[in-house]
């Protein structure tokens, strides 16, 4: 939680810097409200936003027993509350999991990963999702899902003061390198959470489950239809809280490099050096 606040004053500190380069005392003001008003949606409200974004239905034991129950089994083993299960409906398969805190979180599937994965290639993921929650990734990400929105409407207010300046004037130059930088900051806040978090919650998967072979067969199998496959409401602003990045058909080495996950292949021989070191 500590780590979490601290982020969260960086980010208002940050909004406060674009803000002032943008419109000087009154654009570090208004950058100042957004930043406040932000963090209070994003502290209570950003699971619910994300998964209304997804179009995500709430499902229970009567409902989806299957995927339900898989949920409740990996909860007991990881001694966390039941979250609340959702299934998006999308063809693409993937998860993430929200909310503030293990008390107060949520699991979401698409029904693209129930239909094309084994049942136990789903428990692998979804074992990743739960290790996020015991990891208390879930608050840090989701607030940084509703940071990147929030710096992206100061990217239109860049774009706004930078039309009204006169041409060649310094508002109109510093406009413009906020419109570089503003994005290039949400993308460095998305790597920054996501990249080592995710190594972190493969090892959670393989742990919960007792079987790392789950994970890398289902991680195979969403590396290969990402390349193909989108989903249809993903945005840069959430693509980091999926288990793979849902905006992965992009390719090549500057792609890699700004990308929100590790490279899949590098997550699977990790999972196999798990598998050999641990017997299972």
């Amino acid at each position: 939680m500590q780590k979490t606040l601290i982020f969260m004053a960086a980010l208002v500190l940050l909004f406060m810097y674009l803000g002032n380069l943008i419109g000087g005392a009154s654009g570090a003001k208004f950058a100042l409200i957004i930043a406040c008003v932000t963090n209070f949606i994003s502290y209570f409200f950003s699971d619910k936003i994300v998964l209304k974004h997804y179009n995500a239905t709430e499902v229970t034991m009567k409902t989806s027993p299957q995927l339900y129950q898989i949920v409740k089994r990996l909860a007991d083993k990881a001694f966390l509350p039941m979250p609340k299960v959702y299934i998006i409906p999308e063809r693409a398969p993937n998860a993430f999991a929200t909310g503030r805190n293990p008390e107060h979180a949520a699991v979401a599937a698409t029904q693209g990963l129930l239909d094309l994965m084994t049942p136990q290639e789903v428990e692998g993921v979804l074992a990743h999702e739960m290790s996020h929650i015991k990891n208390h990734d879930i608050l840090i990400s989701s607030v940084a899902a509703v940071f990147a929105g929030a710096i992206a409407t100061l990217v239109n207010y860049a774009q706004t003061r930078l039309r009204q300046s006169s041409s060649g004037g310094k508002k109109a130059v510093a406009s413009g390198l906020a419109i570089v930088l503003m994005p290039l900051a949400a993308m460095i806040i998305r790597m920054a959470i996501s990249r080592t978090r995710e190594f972190e919650a493969d090892a959670g998967s393989a742990e919960l489950t007792g079987h790392p072979e789950w994970l890398i067969s289902a991680l195979s199998k969403l590396e290969d239809f990402s390349k193909n496959w989108q989903l249809k409401n993903a945005t840069s602003q959430t693509a980091h809280m999926f288990i793979i990045n849902p905006l992965s058909n992009i390719s090549g080495t500057v792609a890699n490099l700004f990308s929100t996950h590790p490279n899949t292949q590098k997550r699977i021989a990790r999972l196999q050096e798990i598998k050999s070191s641990r017997g299972y």
